[in-house]
């Protein structure tokens, strides 16, 4: 059963601004690199392949954190915010719609207009999870924080309705063995990213 790190893509300025970012390719800002750069991955890490997600601030986090380019897998993209990408949660909650409420309370099948719900998201990760254990080898994945919660659902069956049984934290490593047929089970959650050394 093999190790599988799942460490979320540094800060852009969309996430500072609270906006849904999902599949827009948004870039680290300067505050972002910088917090990157300053991190120090669990020193086990350095044994472990890395892969990415295709999006740029995923692509660059991975690259400051391992010290050069990763391989990248698209099954491992942020889920789709399809109508509300670059919007604010808050804001569309303010709508006076109550399909609003009725959507999230849909749990794992939250599905934003033309985009995908966190279930869809599972679905499309669950070969690749099948992929990480036939090989067998340690995997740290930096990807979205959309993509982490889908498979700590999967991993604690929790439907996505409520609070999650332990909050995950952005700036950590989630950890997650890998059993033969791809389902996760966790190992350790928010593991820190600390400060490296000056």
């Amino acid at each position: 059963m093999p190790l599988l790190a799942l460490i979320r893509h540094g800060p852009t300025a969309w996430n500072r601004d609270r906006r849904l970012q999902g599949r827009a390719d948004i870039p680290l800002d300067d505050a972002g690199r910088a917090q990157v750069r300053a991190a120090s991955p669990p020193a086990g890490l350095a044994a472990f392949d890395w892969v990415s997600s295709p999006l740029v601030r995923a692509r660059e986090t991975a690259a400051l954190l391992a010290g050069r380019a990763v391989p990248v897998s698209p099954a491992i993209a942020e889920m789709d915010w399809g109508d509300w990408e670059g919007r604010r949660l808050a804001d569309l909650r303010r709508v006076p719609d109550p399909r609003m409420a009725a959507n999230e309370a849909r749990g794992l099948d939250l599905l934003p207009p033309g985009g995908e719900s966190p279930r869809m998201v599972q679905a499309r990760i669950s070969p690749w999870l099948e992929g990480v254990a036939a090989r067998g080898r340690p995997l740290a994945a930096v990807t979205h924080r959309g993509v982490i919660r889908a498979l700590y659902a999967l991993a604690v069956r929790w439907d996505m309705t409520g609070r999650p049984p332990e909050q995950l934290r952005s700036n950590a490593v989630h950890m997650f063995r890998i059993g033969r047929e791809g389902l996760p089970t966790v190992r350790a959650l928010n593991l820190p990213l600390g400060r490296s050394d000056p």
